[in-house]
């Protein structure tokens, strides 16, 4: 295990730097010229040209790359363009509505989507579970974007019963902060629910073929007893892969749900970042997401052992 978690953080470190090398040089793609959109559309090519200077846009571009490392190992992001604020202050204030978001659209993918899961295999060829497979493979192929609009139109448009974008203050008003969170964690929802369903069914229709399930069913214990208590246990374990994994995925996806419902988070920064040309924010705001994709996988990897002991993560044992 000791050698497993060393050898795991060891590959952070190239997982990162080439996302830091992706990442410099995309930016860099972004047209306009920095400098000329922070100083507004009166500035002087003498004022362009001397601010491009201070913030060495001028430099070769692998010097500038070099001295990006360096603060990336230093872990100083620098201050921000457009906004006039230290990058860490903006990612710190913007993150804990991200994780909040996220963190709403997991807990109920996994109440609708596990559930919804079982619920198929114990009913496998029957109509509810060709109902729940086609919701599941429609939900995974339904782009986050159109969904968002779609759920924006119908409740807050044409029904008028929730807010379409923002974030309302929980401690001013929990009722409204939870109506403002409630649509875009549907729209974020959708793909991790139809995924967990579709593992969980896959995953008890391989358990409930088990012997140790059979014998439990020949001593007159109740279906329900067998799926929940003794089923459900190891049929959950791919589960913990695959939660770790939507979790992550959840953060990159936040940026169209963030974007849609202008929720303020680290995607609508990204976005709001990029239409400023402000690369500075949106290197560092990756890799600070980066980062963190990266740490949940890890620990997803150590929860597996932990549930499953006989996991052997030593690739020459097999």
């Amino acid at each position: 295990m000791t050698r497993f978690l060393f050898r795991r953080i060891l590959q952070l470190i190239p997982t990162l730097f080439v996302v830091a090398i992706i990442v410099f040089f995309i930016t860099r793609l972004l047209p306009g010229n920095p400098a000329a959109v922070m100083l507004g559309p009166q500035a002087s090519v003498e004022d362009i040209e001397r601010y491009s200077e201070e913030l060495g846009l001028n430099d070769p571009i692998f010097v500038q790359f070099i001295n990006y490392l360096g603060d990336l190992i230093t872990f100083n992001f620098g201050n921000s363009l457009s906004y006039n604020a230290p990058i860490i202050d903006l990612i710190l204030e913007r993150f804990p509505n991200t994780i909040i978001l996220a963190m709403s659209a997991l807990i109920l993918a996994v109440l609708i989507g596990v559930p919804a899961g079982i619920i198929a295999a114990r009913k496998q060829n029957s109509f509810i579970d060709y109902i729940i497979t086609t919701f599941s493979l429609v939900g995974v192929s339904m782009p986050i974007f159109w969904l968002g609009v779609m759920l924006v139109l119908l409740f807050s448009v044409n029904l008028g019963v929730l807010p379409a974008t923002g974030m309302a203050n929980f401690m001013d008003s929990p009722v409204e902060f939870f109506r403002h969170l409630l649509l875009p964690s549907i729209a974020l929802s959708t793909i991790p629910m139809a995924e967990f369903a579709r593992i969980i069914r896959s995953s008890m229709l391989e358990v409930l073929k088990q012997d140790y399930v059979k014998a439990a069913k020949s001593k007159g214990i109740s279906e329900r007893v067998v799926i929940y208590k003794h089923a459900l246990k190891n049929a959950v374990t791919p589960l913990l892969t695959v939660i770790g994994l939507q979790f992550s995925n959840l953060l990159g996806g936040a940026v169209l749900t963030e974007t849609i419902f202008s929720w303020p988070g680290m995607g609508l920064l990204i976005v709001d970042a990029i239409e400023r040309r402000d690369f500075i924010v949106v290197q560092n705001t990756v890799i600070f997401i980066a980062l963190i994709y990266v740490t949940i996988n890890l620990i997803v990897d150590i929860l597996y052992k932990v549930v499953n002991p006989k996991v052997n993560f030593d690739s020459k044992k097999g």
